[in-house]
């Protein structure tokens, strides 16, 4: 049986480096090209971002945004495995589930901000909700799909040995379906953020990345628009392929061996 072909650790490593001096070097072009104040180049914004961080007012804007992230992400994983497993054992629940995620995940998460404004009000509440609604369907048709295929000869055999439903879910289905959870996961944490940002920079309250963006484009700050897009790459990155793909590792370190 032929093994899987994968990259080592210092080719991952490699590239993500390479793929980051590409982007540099187009940002820097750019620069050149263009007037100072429509694209400053790139010394300038890391100047900007590096004296931020030694702010206390840009500490609270990261802070309230990675509060909203933290909550809205967390319940989105709560009620989409949840969801996900109940979809996948139970045969009428999942094509409801499914029709449902059909019909709503076509929606832009952002489309469901002023809904979230009229009936919430302004406050973090609604942010929240619009991150769990995005981050939730991923995360729930992940559990789900994988759910479908855990063998029957393992669901019949648990049953024999006597194993209760709890039993079921905890020595059956999760070690089946955890590889394409940690990969839902990681899909549902691309959704929260994006949607993060958008419900950020239009709704406008309180301090966060979104909001400083949006803040910086209406001042015209050219400056302080690249130094937010910036930060909002290099903060996605680290938490998506430093923080979660080294969770994903430790949870499924048998299949890198």
């Amino acid at each position: 049986m032929s093994k899987k072909r994968r990259v080592s650790s210092a080719g991952r490593k490699l590239a993500m480096l390479v793929a980051i001096a590409a982007i540099l070097l187009i940002w820097q072009c750019a620069a050149w090209t263009l007037p100072d104040f429509l694209m400053p180049g790139v010394p300038v914004v890391l100047e900007r971002v590096w004296h931020d961080l030694q702010t206390a007012e840009f500490r609270a804007i990261l802070a309230g945004s990675m509060g909203r992230l933290g909550v809205g992400y967390g319940f989105a994983l709560l009620f989409g495995i949840g969801f996900g497993l109940a979809g996948g054992l139970l045969l009428f629940f999942r094509e409801v589930l499914k029709s449902a995620i059909i019909v709503l995940q076509s929606i832009p998460s952002i489309a469901w901000v002023p809904l979230f404004l009229i009936l919430m009000g302004f406050g973090n509440v609604p942010i929240i909700v619009v991150i769990a609604l995005a981050a939730f369907f991923p995360a729930a048709l992940s559990v789900m799909n994988a759910t479908e295929s855990v063998l029957q000869t393992h669901v019949s055999a648990a049953r024999v040995m006597g194993a209760s439903p709890w039993d079921m879910v905890r020595r059956v289905y999760l070690p089946a379906v955890m590889p394409e959870l940690i990969t839902g996961a990681q899909l549902a944490f691309g959704n929260a953020w994006r949607a993060l940002i958008s419900a950020e920079m239009l709704i406008g309250f309180g301090q966060g990345l979104g909001r400083s963006l949006a803040y910086s484009g209406e001042t015209a700050d050219m400056v302080g628009v690249m130094a937010n897009i910036l930060t909002i790459a290099i903060l996605a990155t680290l938490i998506d392929q430093v923080f979660l793909e080294n969770v994903k590792r430790r949870v499924l370190r048998y299949q890198y061996v």
